[in-house]
């Protein structure tokens, strides 16, 4: 009988080479932590990563990997998912990675519904090159690139994986690590593509970017954790939520005649709460949790089903024989 794994199971001989205080190393702590709940052997799992801080990270999992390049990822992921159905593949990409020159590869694995754990560190900056604005930088965001302030309008990881119908969206925040926890089980138990946006803290090129977030003083008030089924409650105190107001979702306090009872209801199942939710801006709550789950067919099955198929139909393939099929010519 195979002895049970632990957690320094997963741990590389390699050093660890982020920036002191990085959120990263949180995210990989906890990573390292729940993998041998899922009882998986290593040489089973694979970590698959693009370039970019975050791209470091199968170099630290005592399991398979792959360093590929830039933006690449989800492609490498996906080809190695449909030839490999039997292996537990994950993706690693952040903000600049999977949303600038990878942002096409990501969207169609989502779309495919490949049956990947994709974890997208959103910093909201390039930090391996040296501080540059990215996809998700706010607007007037001064950076090395943008002395003057950024004028792009950023990305919205959360409203990209639902406009690209992915199956399992959520978001939690580095310094979080249970809910962290919880939100990479839930992502690993999905079947399809399951994306997982990580908030996550540059202490050098862009410290407190999720300050509101993850300050212990304030992030109660900030912070709306979704859970399904129940009323959509935030607040130190647990004594604001959100309900609709019309067609506009606004926060109001409970009490004074306002109860649970007059608050939106979290459902999972449905998407146009979802893109709702995603697009919560200030005074309204930053969601963190699953937005959105639904079960849908699997690229990589459906195209072993084929392939299976067509074996059953037509027998055992014969390079041979197909190169041979049809008209041929001899040139001399």
């Amino acid at each position: 009988m195979a002895t049970a794994l632990t957690r320094k199971d997963f741990v590389s001989d390699q050093e660890v080479r982020w920036c002191p205080g990085c959120g990263d190393y949180a995210i990989l702590s906890q990573v390292q932590k729940i993998m041998p709940e899922f009882g998986i052997p290593r040489e089973n799992i694979v970590f698959i990563s693009g370039i970019g801080c975050s791209s470091r990270f199968p170099y630290y999992m005592n399991t398979y990997g792959f360093h590929t390049i830039h933006g690449r990822a989800p492609a490498v992921a996906t080809g190695l998912k449909v030839t490999r159905p039997d292996l537990d593949v994950w993706v690693v990409t952040g903000d600049g990675d999977g949303l600038s020159i990878g942002g096409n590869h990501l969207i169609h694995a989502l779309r495919r519904n490949v049956d990947l754990n994709i974890l997208l560190f959103n910093n909201r900056i390039y930090g391996l090159t040296k501080g540059q604005y990215s996809p998700t930088s706010e607007v007037g965001k001064v950076t090395k690139s943008t002395p003057a302030g950024s004028i792009d309008f950023p990305f919205n990881p959360i409203t990209v994986a639902l406009g690209a119908s992915a199956t399992f969206v959520a978001r939690t925040v580095d310094v979080e690590q249970k809910h962290l926890g919880d939100m990479l089980k839930r992502t690993h138990a999905h079947r399809g593509a399951a994306f997982l946006e990580i908030l996550q803290n540059c202490n050098i090129f862009n410290d407190g970017a999720f300050n509101d977030l993850s300050d212990k003083a304030i992030k109660a008030d900030h912070q709306l954790v979704l859970e399904h089924g129940k009323p959509l409650i935030f607040g130190k105190n647990r004594d604001k939520g959100v309900r609709m107001n019309g067609q506009r979702a606004e926060v109001v306090a409970l009490g004074n005649g306002v109860t649970a009872d007059d608050l939106v209801v979290h459902d999972e199942t449905n998407l146009a709460l979802a893109f709702m939710l995603a697009n919560f801006e200030a005074p309204l709550p930053t969601p963190i949790g699953v937005f959105y789950a639904t079960s849908r067919p699997t690229f990589d099955g459906a195209i072993n089903q084929q392939l299976q198929d067509a074996r059953t139909k037509q027998g055992p393939g014969d390079l041979a024989a197909l190169l041979k099929r049809g008209d041929t010519w001899s040139v001399g």
